[in-house]
């Protein structure tokens, strides 16, 4: 079974709530999970997994957060190629650019995405949406 890192930053905690969702479902589908935020862990640790799932929320002009998460996928993307790669966060405004700019970075350094999109949420995740954090979660851990 996959030995999968969901690794996040989260603001207001609607992105740590889908991460925590996530490894919830990939753990119950039998996978080797670690919930760890980008702060306690560094782009060469994320390496030593079989499957990445990140979680960003969308900020400022719907870019990924600059001080913390940025520089640490700008540290991961160059060793990506061949890595399984899942995308996911929430947003509270505009349609979900920031994740199809995410998702175009992560597929030019070569990573095999899980699902072409990524999952996003709008605010915090209710009951459906915490549902569907764990089915990613459970498909995940089959990636």
């Amino acid at each position: 079974m996959n030995k999968i890192a969901v690794i996040y930053w989260s603001q207001t905690g609607n992105t740590e709530a889908m991460a925590q969702a996530i490894a919830q479902g990939a753990g119950s589908a039998g996978a080797e999970v670690s919930l760890l935020t980008v702060e306690e862990t560094s782009p060469q640790q994320a390496l030593t997994f079989d499957v990445l799932a990140l979680g960003c929320p969308a900020m400022g002009a719907e870019v990924l957060e600059e001080e913390v998460f940025d520089p640490f996928f700008t540290q991961l993307e160059g060793k990506l190629s061949g890595k399984k790669v899942a995308l996911f966060g929430s947003y509270g405004w505009g349609d979900g650019q920031w994740m199809r700019d995410w998702q175009e970075r992560a597929e030019a350094a070569g990573a095999h995405l899980f699902r072409r999109e990524g999952l996003i949420i709008n605010e915090a995740p209710d009951d459906q949406g915490i549902a569907d954090c764990e089915a990613f979660g459970q498909e995940l851990a089959r990636f």
